[in-house]
């Protein structure tokens, strides 16, 4: 497929190509670049320009950049621009203008990348679905993912994220959709706001970028829901919450197994479930969310609910996973890989998920425990210390029998914990994954979650590697 060509792209960005070319797809990383990829040379922790030579040596299309690198061929195929990323910007706003997509964007403190992927496999029942592959959700990110916006795609999922105040109503803006999901508004990037209402006032900007006859889709059930209420009413969007108490789309019950959350809804007249295996309850307020969109959308909804029954937890977002230590003796244990990410309220959900499920039981009739391993939580601004020592106050961690923490501000929930209830309280998540053997035992259910930059994921890592089958993990 022809993505752009260089009269298109030259056309977008103002920019001059040096020679004809075509490009599949785009790239800002020649490790994941593909033969046919316009290679983006943005400015970041290193100069993009510095890898334009190896992109085109493992077959780009050609380079977007600022000038022609020194060690770049005379004749080589680049689009030269004054600035990059103002020039992807553009490409991205031009992808957008020529699709025939209906966009559905998606914002909130808690639950962006896992609603989004719940909605890519909801509207693949219905057409052709583009949605990012990762977590392409900033100032670079959605402009990447409108660039590579198939123009005959039916549907486009856009998340949107933001670390500070400002950020998302231009990329709303940008990506202009037609419907716009807020899944929920928690503690998160407090560093950069006074307090949660400006981090709802934040994320209701969205609204600011729908198109005409657009919907607004809001969680009715919040402290902070009436901000989002009123942005949404001052779209002059239809308004759709979600929630206990909504009228629009509303969770009738959520019941949690060990096995799979089953979810009831209703909205109208129609009651639905969604059956989602192996996640927690957190994770049936996005399907919810889902829902609210595919009513937004006027699609079939007991077809929609049945394709969110496909999606489960990927790695790092709480996928479950058995871990075999002796296939002889058939000792395992659970692992729930949840460290691509933490804040207060997602932490909250995965212990009270933790809580809910059962722990195994061995040959000689001993039960497993819950073991939770928890990293720092980051960007929570100056009552960081008092956010993480609240933790200890949380009902669920009465059913959670051992708490490691990584990193210094988890000392601080370590420094509370009950001394039955204190694990390891470590600098770096190295020194607890170095050791991975010694904190699991047969029939335990371990749960690892913490901010990215904690690293916890390297504890994940080590306590895979206790598998005695090693199965293949898909997005590792």
């Amino acid at each position: 497929m022809t993505l752009w060509t260089a009269t298109d792209a030259a056309r977008a960005t103002g920019g001059q190509s040096t020679r004809d070319w075509t490009a599949s797809g785009i790239s800002i990383d020649t490790r994941s670049l593909q033969p046919g990829d316009l290679f983006i040379a943005l400015k970041a922790a290193r100069d993009g320009h510095d890898f334009v030579a190896q992109a085109l040596a493992k077959g780009a299309a050609a380079a977007l950049v600022s000038h022609h690198p020194d060690d770049v061929a005379p004749d080589a195929p680049l689009l030269i621009v004054p600035d990059v990323m103002d020039a992807l910007t553009a490409l991205g706003a031009a992808g957008r203008a020529r699709a025939a997509a209906r966009v559905v964007a998606v914002t909130g403190s808690v639950g962006k990348t896992s609603t989004k992927e719940m909605l890519r496999e909801m509207l693949a029942d219905f057409g052709t679905t583009h949605a990012a592959e990762a977590s392409f959700n900033n100032h670079w990110g959605v402009p990447v993912t409108l660039a590579r916006l198939d123009p005959k795609a039916d549907f486009a999922v856009i998340e949107i994220g933001m670390n500070h105040p400002g950020e998302i109503e231009p990329l709303a803006r940008l990506a202009r959709p037609h419907v716009a999901l807020i899944t929920t508004i928690a503690p998160a990037h407090l560093e950069a706001f006074a307090n949660i209402e400006g981090i709802a006032y934040e994320k209701a900007s969205i609204f600011k970028g729908l198109e005409r006859d657009a919907h607004a889709i809001y969680p009715c059930d919040l402290p902070t829901s009436p901000i989002l209420a009123e942005a949404a009413q001052a779209s002059g969007a239809t308004c759709l919450a979600f929630g206990e108490t909504a009228e629009g789309v509303r969770l009738h019950d959520m019941t949690q197994s060990d096995l799979a959350l089953v979810m009831r809804a209703q909205i109208g007249q129609t009651r639905l479930a969604v059956r989602l295996r192996d996640a927690g309850a957190h994770f049936g307020m996005n399907a919810l969310g889902c829902l609210a969109v595919a009513e937004a959308l006027g699609l079939d909804l007991p077809r929609a609910a049945l394709a969110l029954g496909r999606w489960q937890p990927p790695a790092g977002r709480g996928m479950r996973q058995t871990i075999t230590l002796d296939p002889v003796e058939d000792h395992q244990f659970t692992l729930i890989d949840d460290a691509f990410n933490a804040n207060p309220a997602s932490l909250k959900a995965a212990l009270d998920m933790l809580a809910r499920m059962t722990p195994g039981r061995t040959q000689a009739a001993r039960s497993g425990r819950r073991v939770a391993i928890l990293g720092d939580m980051l960007e929570l601004g100056p009552e960081e210390l008092a956010l993480h020592a609240a933790i200890a106050d949380d009902p669920a961690l009465a059913s959670v029998d051992l708490v490691h923490c990584v990193g210094p501000r988890m000392a601080a929930l370590h420094a509370r914990l009950p001394q039955r209830k204190k694990g390891r309280q470590v600098e770096t998540a190295d020194d607890l994954a170095t050791i991975a053997h010694q904190l699991v035992a047969p029939g335990d259910i371990v749960l690892v979650k913490g901010s990215k930059s904690s690293f916890v994921s390297r504890i994940v890592d080590g306590l895979r590697n206790l598998d005695a089958v090693q199965p293949q993990i898909e997005g590792k």
